[in-house]
């Protein structure tokens, strides 16, 4: 499932992901599946210039036939973007995005699926424009783009995936909490949005969006997908968000920065330790914190 986080900032956007893929092993010598977790996966998407002032975060749904997003990222910038001299609006690459990979779905994906949906958020910057844009999609669900915070100066969070830890710490309630009160009382839909609404307004954390410094945005995306890791770590359930946590801030004037990424490295190089964020080095013997 994982967790993504994109907040529309008055600064710059900032992108976040962590690197787990979770998929559904069989094997005929089992009676049951069994989770595979491969914590190396890239989940937040950069392009090439000139349409390096944009960014998107991708969630839910793991693969596409057997390839995540990232790896049809090539395709798309040959097939989609190779004749695009000027840089495209962020709606209109969200749309071009959205296209895309609604064709490779249907090119990879049996008609019957009925799994959960690969979701995008996509921010960036327009040309000549003062703020950020945030855009969403679903695929194969809902693959036309949705603007999020859709006012100029109207700057907050948009996420998804695992959400029960950051639910808690954001809203204050796990998000299947008005399910089980629909449930309990038997109320009905309108009733139920009322009771998510009451909530969110008195128990949601009280984050400033609007005046809140870049580096604090990049601080509050890390900690929701930092916390939500370790407390998978110590829960008995589907521990889907997991791997290093890529980020990246995307800004009017300098496009899309990198503020951490996982590196390819080999067994005796120095690295980032992936669990607890230490530095490591091996000395032929043993890794060794510096």
């Amino acid at each position: 499932m994982s967790l993504g986080v994109v907040i529309k900032g008055p600064e710059g956007v900032v992108l976040a992901a962590d690197s787990r893929v979770t998929l559904e092993g069989k094997n005929k010598n089992l009676l049951y599946p069994i989770q595979v977790h491969f914590d190396n996966a890239t989940k937040l998407l950069s392009f090439s210039k000139p349409h390096n002032y944009v960014g998107c975060v991708t969630y839910g749904a793991a693969v596409i036939g057997l390839r995540t997003a990232h790896s049809f990222i090539p395709e798309f910038e040959q097939r989609v973007l190779s004749d695009k001299i000027d840089r495209l609006s962020t709606g209109e690459f969200s749309r071009s995005l959205s296209n895309f990979f609604m064709d490779r779905w249907k090119e990879n994906m049996p008609s019957d699926y009925n799994g959960p949906a690969m979701t995008f958020i996509v921010g960036g910057y327009d040309k000549n424009e003062a703020y950020g844009k945030v855009f969403s999609f679903d695929i194969p669900t809902k693959p036309l783009p949705t603007q999020q915070h859709t006012g100029e100066t109207d700057f907050g969070m948009t996420w998804g995936g695992q959400l029960e830890v950051a639910s808690r710490l954001i809203h204050g309630f796990d998000p299947s909490v008005p399910n089980i009160i629909k449930q309990t009382l038997g109320i009905n839909d309108e009733q139920v949005n009322l009771v998510n609404n009451k909530l969110k307004e008195n128990l949601q954390y009280p984050i400033p969006y609007n005046i809140l410094p870049l580096q604090d945005c990049v601080d509050l995306a890390i900690y929701l997908i930092r916390t939500t890791m370790m407390a998978q770590r110590l829960s008995i359930g589907v521990r889907g968000v997991g791997g290093a946590i890529d980020v990246a801030v995307v800004t009017r004037t300098n496009g899309l920065i990198f503020v951490q990424q996982k590196e390819i490295c080999g067994e005796y190089e120095k690295h980032e330790n992936k669990r607890s964020g230490y530095a490591q080095s091996y000395d032929g013997k043993h890794w060794v914190a510096e």
